[in-house]
């Protein structure tokens, strides 16, 4: 186990760049069929609603083969109030949570008591206190561990987490982050809604979780070589934009926003973001190796290989985990990086993804 860094080494960061020292995931119990959700879906939409006909075809046009969820499938179309799904999302986006954190951190070969911040992301469920504090009351963290909840980011999350670990750990040399993102998409599905954005929520929904471990080395310090080194981050934030993603809240609990023209606006306004950013940073995309993408759908994930003119079925880590584990939210981009690292991708990577707001999210990571 590394021994803690003493109070004077941990100083005033001096330019060496974060690293990524281990990245975990993490998925519940459930495994669904995509075949079984459609059959499901037919019998509880059909009768009730005209349109359902129309959008059963996005349940073979999601590639999408299985899904993770907390609860059975049948539970999902099942009456259940705001009460009820909240207090399964604070169970299971805990015992998520901590399964990925503790994979993490045997991975970095550190002890909870070793990390100095916890970084908390998810958008799928509230809970006061916040998921930080309730990590830190079923593992052994210090009393003077910084905690930083985020909520909002949606499918942008797991970029903007890892952003803002970066940004703790460069701040003093020595700092160990640990970023933890979970989400149970699944807890959104409505049995109530007859709206296309729920029916395509119910085809494309899992549930998931990721920690990684983030370290600003102290000079010298080359007892352990990282995963990938960390470098800049950026996002851009589109005015008038609040309604093409994220979430109406009522009685009942969450109802998902989804706008037809998600992979529209990827094509036509993400390549000015994209460039404003490289421009910021000195950066030019013959700097990128690869980007690193959210797979919220195909038709994003195609949007994307145009935008960074790259051949249809390049972006293949990322249609395997949308295969695998459906659209996870802000989970979904660290699952592609940790298939990427473990498949021997090597490089300049641009992690990206978009959420609500509507924002564009942008980290930059050298794979070793």
């Amino acid at each position: 186990m590394n021994v803690p860094l003493a109070p004077a080494q941990r100083r005033l960061a001096s330019g060496m760049a974060p690293g990524l020292f281990a990245l975990a995931t993490a998925v519940p119990a459930h495994c669904i069929d995509q075949m079984a959700v459609r059959e499901r879906a037919r019998a509880h939409f059909g009768p009730r609603t005209g349109i359902f006909q129309h959008l059963e075809p996005v349940f073979a046009n999601a590639r999408i083969e299985t899904r993770y969820t907390s609860q059975p499938l049948d539970w999902y179309l099942q009456p259940h109030g705001f009460e009820e799904k909240t207090a399964i999302y604070v169970e299971h986006a805990l015992a998520l949570g901590r399964l990925a954190a503790e994979r993490a951190l045997v991975a970095a070969d550190l002890s909870p008591a070793e990390i100095d911040a916890i970084v908390c992301v998810s958008s799928t469920g509230v809970m006061t206190p916040s998921l930080d504090a309730r990590l830190m009351n079923v593992l052994p963290f210090g009393p003077r561990t910084i905690r930083l909840p985020i909520f909002g980011y949606g499918c942008a999350g797991g970029v903007l987490g890892l952003s803002r670990a970066v940004d703790l750990a460069r701040s003093r040399a020595g700092t160990r982050v640990l970023l933890v993102v979970v989400e149970l998409c699944s807890t959104a599905i409505r049995h109530d809604r007859w709206a296309p954005s729920n029916i395509v929520a119910t085809a494309l929904f899992g549930d998931g979780a990721a920690a990684a471990v983030i370290c600003n080395p102290v000079d010298g310090d080359q007892s352990t070589a990282p995963i990938a080194t960390l470098g800049l981050a950026g996002e851009h934030t589109w005015r008038d934009t609040l309604e093409i993603m994220g979430w109406r809240v009522d009685g009942v609990g969450f109802d998902v926003i989804f706008h037809s023209s998600i992979p529209t606006l990827i094509a036509e306004r993400y390549p000015e973001a994209l460039a404003s950013f490289l421009t910021a940073n000195n950066l030019s995309l013959a700097d990128v190796d690869r980007v690193c993408a959210h797979p919220g759908g195909v038709k994003v994930i195609e949007a994307l290989e145009d935008v960074f003119g790259y051949q249809r079925g390049a972006l293949n880590a990322e249609r395997e985990i949308l295969r695998d584990y459906g659209n996870m939210s802000a989970p979904s981009v660290l699952f592609v990086l940790d298939r990427l690292i473990r498949n021997g991708e090597r490089g300049r990577m641009l992690l990206s993804s978009l959420g609500p707001g509507f924002t564009a999210a942008f980290q930059m990571a050298t794979l070793h």
